[in-house]
């Protein structure tokens, strides 16, 4: 009887119980599944060596930017200098200190002593408060005296020099009030040739000559200008073009310039026969 009962008890047991091999079976499967889980975390330090590698890539990109940035600093126009800076009125020691340091390396001592231009030999400077024919007006107040004692012909009274064909055509027309009867002649490269202004020369007095050094510099060289009964010489120093470049800004127009003074125009100034303006 006991075994009997023992026998119905044991099969009636519940399967899952600890001793069945079906439950040992269930029992491996859950191991494998606790130790799938087990395994995931080793996945996160492959995850962590991504980081460096992220910061390796941002490393490069600050750096380019810091090239570029200090690429533009580096490049300054002319212009940006100049228009930070104040007009001041053209000085006869501007003149000379340009003339210095033109003829530095190619004139010894002695010759740049001899340069050097007294200041008698300049006529007042303009303020920056004159028109054009006010300031000439000022340093020529005997121009119509001048104007009907000159009857040579290939010269001129007065040149005014500036730096290009349209700047000599808004002076001409700012200083009819000055100029009164007195003849001017243009003297510019552009849409006039040579031969022409030395005709116009040859055929009648003129006393007044508006233009750029290189052309003036020609006429002289070719014969058509004769400086010596030149009076005033006038520079437009202080007018800026659209770059904020002055006259002796640019390098081509103020080796020209310096060209022309040696063509008889130092000597003129230092016999005092001729007197420099800067306008």
């Amino acid at each position: 009887m006991a075994d009997d009962l023992g026998d119905e008890w044991w099969e009636n047991q519940p399967t899952g119980a600890g001793s069945s091999p079906e439950a040992s079976d269930g029992e491996g499967e859950g191991d494998t599944e606790v130790m799938q889980q087990e395994t995931v975390p080793v996945l996160v330090p492959s995850e962590k060596t991504k980081q460096p590698k992220e910061c390796f890539f941002i490393q490069p990109k600050e750096r380019k930017e810091n090239t570029t940035k200090t690429r533009k600093r580096r490049k300054k126009k002319i212009t940006d200098v100049l228009a930070k800076s104040e007009p001041k009125p053209g000085l006869p020691e501007d003149l000379q200190k340009l003339m210095k340091d033109y003829y530095s390396s190619r004139r010894s001592v002695i010759e740049l002593e001899e340069l050097n231009l007294p200041d008698s030999c300049f006529l007042k400077a303009n303020d920056l408060t004159h028109s054009l024919s006010s300031y000439l007006k000022e340093i020529c107040p005997k121009w119509v005296k001048l104007r009907k004692n000159h009857s040579e012909k290939k010269s001129v009274l007065m040149l005014i020099i500036c730096s290009s064909a349209i700047r000599a055509l808004e002076l001409i027309r700012s200083m009819t009030a000055f100029r009164g009867d007195g003849k001017v002649i243009k003297l510019f490269a552009k849409h006039i040739k040579v031969q022409a202004q030395v005709k116009l020369l040859e055929k009648r007095v003129v006393h007044l000559g508006v233009g750029t050094p290189g052309r003036i510099k020609e006429l002289v060289k070719q014969g058509g200008l004769n400086l010596n009964p030149l009076k005033f010489l006038v520079f437009d120093w202080n007018w800026r073009d659209q770059k904020l470049r002055r006259m002796m800004d640019i390098p081509e127009i103020r080796k020209e310039v310096f060209e022309l003074l040696e063509m008889g125009v130092l000597s003129l100034c230092k016999s005092e026969s001729l007197k420099l303006g800067l306008f």
